[in-house]
């Protein structure tokens, strides 16, 4: 098939390569010229435009950081909406706010033409090894229709429901996963206030109901001090504004997910932004006033 991306990012890159490998012609468009070089010489078109892309292509995925840049590339002057046409799908696998997704998708209907808001979940590693995981809103039928797309780098598909839905699930998976790592970080920083081997607490939680993937990953970096981004900060910092929003638009208490966010505010202050969010350690040793071999 014919098909656009736009996104080459530390997860798009790998799943554009992915879809590549499977036999796909690739329509590509970015901001930034350095980001098409890995794709110099592999038979990829290069589009002046998004809009000359929509039209070239039968479906577009994008993984774009913030609504307001997904929402531009989509409907905004020389946008898709401009190169779309009936049966053109738009598959949307940014983070972004549920109603950007609406919007976008109600302004393509209008032209004939779909979108899935179809967030990933998994990060750089699993992009790479096409193992991520992706929560669908959007028309089942539609779905129906790129799946075997999405199948050359999703090992988990799951249909949510409408448009927004996907983006709603992401936001779910968010709350759970970094209010995880905050609790990791909390439950090492405790243990080193008590003078306990951090490292021989974690290897007890591991083997109890404590059990997780945060723990493992996230618990092991905290202890190795491998701040080293595998996602940025800055990412779960934007995630937590948009669902902080969505939940102040709603009236929905947030407690846990609130006090989270005031964390990665403040990882935010103390110039983190671009670590990993396991970082989220150094926020409680700054407000501890512990080095971190105290």
């Amino acid at each position: 098939m014919e098909l656009g991306f736009v996104g080459l990012g530390a997860m798009g890159r790998p799943m554009a390569e992915h879809l590549q490998r499977a036999g796909h012609r690739l329509h590509l468009w970015a901001r930034r010229p350095e980001s098409l070089a890995p794709f110099a010489d592999s038979g990829a078109v290069v589009h002046a435009t998004p809009a000359a892309l929509a039209a070239a292509t039968e479906v577009a995925f994008t993984i774009i950081t913030a609504s307001a840049d997904v929402e531009q590339v989509a409907l905004g002057t020389g946008g898709f909406i401009e190169g779309a046409r009936p049966g053109w799908v738009h598959v949307d696998m940014s983070t972004i706010a549920p109603g950007t997704t609406r919007r976008i998708a109600a302004a393509l209907a209008e032209r004939g033409a779909a979108m899935l808001d179809a967030p990933v979940s998994g990060g750089s590693t699993a992009a790479e090894a096409g193992t991520v995981a992706m929560m669908v809103g959007g028309d089942a039928a539609v779905l129906e229709r790129v799946r075997p797309l999405l199948g050359c780098f999703a090992r988990a598909i799951v249909h949510v429901g409408d448009n927004g839905a996907g983006e709603v699930a992401k936001a779910c998976n968010q709350m759970v996963m970094v209010a995880a790592i905050q609790a990791c970080a909390e439950a090492l920083q405790l243990a080193k206030a008590h003078g306990v081997d951090p490292a021989k607490v974690r290897e007890a939680l591991m083997g109890g109901s404590a059990s997780s993937r945060m723990l493992d990953v996230m618990g092991d970096r905290m202890l190795r001090r491998d701040f080293a981004a595998g996602i940025e900060a800055r990412l779960h910092h934007k995630d937590f504004g948009i669902l902080m929003d969505e939940a102040a638009r709603l009236g929905a208490p947030l407690p846990i997910a609130a006090q989270v966010w005031q964390q990665l505010n403040a990882l935010m202050s103390l110039g983190g932004a671009h670590d990993d969010t396991s970082s989220l350690l150094r926020v409680l040793e700054n407000a501890s006033g512990r080095s971190p071999g105290a």
